[in-house]
């Protein structure tokens, strides 16, 4: 089975999800989305392949979040994207990607559900 993570090695929940799919016995690739950036597009669609909202997919915990005024309930999910490719510490993370689907593993103990 193909499996992909967009990882932070810094991220608790995303240690935790890669040593899940491990323990699974499965050797994922991993994408260290920070050194690695994904475009918009492919943002835009790893969202849409969870089945979440843009504004779901964003981590409001960075100060960049803040800084860069993305609270604002009218922030349109066009703006977001564009604030996740600049800043790709504004992703959430893990996203894991099976052939049995994508998740965002809060708590990552979701990834069960794809492997």
């Amino acid at each position: 089975m193909t499996i992909t993570i967009y990882h932070n090695p810094r991220c608790g929940t995303s240690r935790n999800t890669l040593a899940a799919i491990r323990a699974a016995g499965h050797e994922p690739q991993v994408v260290d989305y920070l050194a690695s950036p994904l475009s918009r597009e492919q943002l835009r669609v790893l969202i849409a392949s969870a089945g979440l909202a843009v504004r779901d997919a964003v981590r409001s915990k960075e100060a960049v979040f803040a800084e860069l005024g993305l609270a604002a309930p009218q922030t349109s999910d066009e703006a977001l994207l564009d604030a996740m490719a600049a800043h790709p510490v504004l992703l959430n993370r893990p996203f894991v990607v099976t052939p049995n689907g994508t998740r965002l593993c809060r708590p990552f103990e979701l990834v069960h559900e794809i492997l």
